[in-house]
């Protein structure tokens, strides 16, 4: 398993996030709750895509989740050395494979089972867990082993398909949403319609959204001065927002 060019492209969007920065189980990680009450007993685990918890677009999608209902956590994946946003820029020299061997899925899942535990231990009883990219393979996993009590993932990375789908259909018990799109080399078209015909029936709840005139890493980095990009970073979050709802 490997990532591809398009997990380091993007761009990066505007705003002020209001989540701060806090240490869970010694892991660095960005954490933005709501206003008011709410149930202390769920935290939302966002895992990222490669540009990790220092990218603002990462940021401030954690802090929209929490504007609407859900404590959001998200660990630092890569050890304070996530992709760095200068690989956004055309000529770039970012070595994707030297860093891809520094942070594969074995040096950063120590971590999420680490911020997992320390939940735990504090009382949280259910994880909605939200993957993006690299996160996405983590996402499965964490179902595979009944950690998640729903999952959203958009334009997932690491997958091996149909594996992976079958799998998520014999073991897991959680509900789940893949936001996708169109132009995808790590989640093709041909996985979407192998998820939609393996999944089709999953009694815990299965649904894909789809966001033509997007390509991979639309949901976190695309470019939004495109209507289609737009509407598909909006779109997805929205889908996440209420499938959490709907089987919280």
């Amino acid at each position: 398993m490997s990532l591809c060019a398009d997990c380091f492209k993007g761009v990066r969007h505007e705003g002020e996030p209001d989540g701060k920065f806090e240490t869970i189980a010694n892991i660095r990680s960005y954490v933005a709750v709501p206003e008011g009450e709410y149930d202390k007993s769920v935290v939302l685990l966002y895992l990222t895509d490669a540009f990790g918890i220092d990218l603002s677009n990462n940021q401030l999608l954690i802090s929209d989740f929490a504007k609407n209902g859900f404590r959001t956590v998200a660990p630092d994946l890569f050890n304070g050395d996530p992709a760095p946003v200068d690989a956004f820029t055309p000529g770039s020299t970012f070595n994707i494979g030297e860093w891809f061997g520094k942070h594969g899925p074995p040096s950063s899942r120590p971590i999420v089972d680490a911020v997992v535990a320390a939940l735990k231990a504090e009382g949280v009883t259910k994880f909605l867990v939200n993957g993006y990219c690299y996160g996405g393979r983590f996402s499965f996993d964490l179902a595979f082993e009944g950690v998640a009590t729903v999952v959203a993932v958009s334009h997932p990375s690491l997958l091996q398909v149909p594996a992976d789908l079958e799998k998520y259909k014999e073991v897991a018990k959680a509900p789940l949403l893949i936001n996708s799109a169109p132009v995808d080399q790590q989640f093709p078209l041909e996985a979407s319609e192998k998820a939609d015909a393996i999944l089709a029936g999953f009694a815990p709840g299965y649904k894909r959204e789809h966001f033509e005139g997007c390509q991979h890493g639309f949901a976190v980095r695309g470019d939004l001065s495109n209507p289609q990009v737009k509407a598909g970073k909006e779109g997805a979050f929205k889908a996440t927002v209420e499938w959490f709802q709907k089987h919280l």
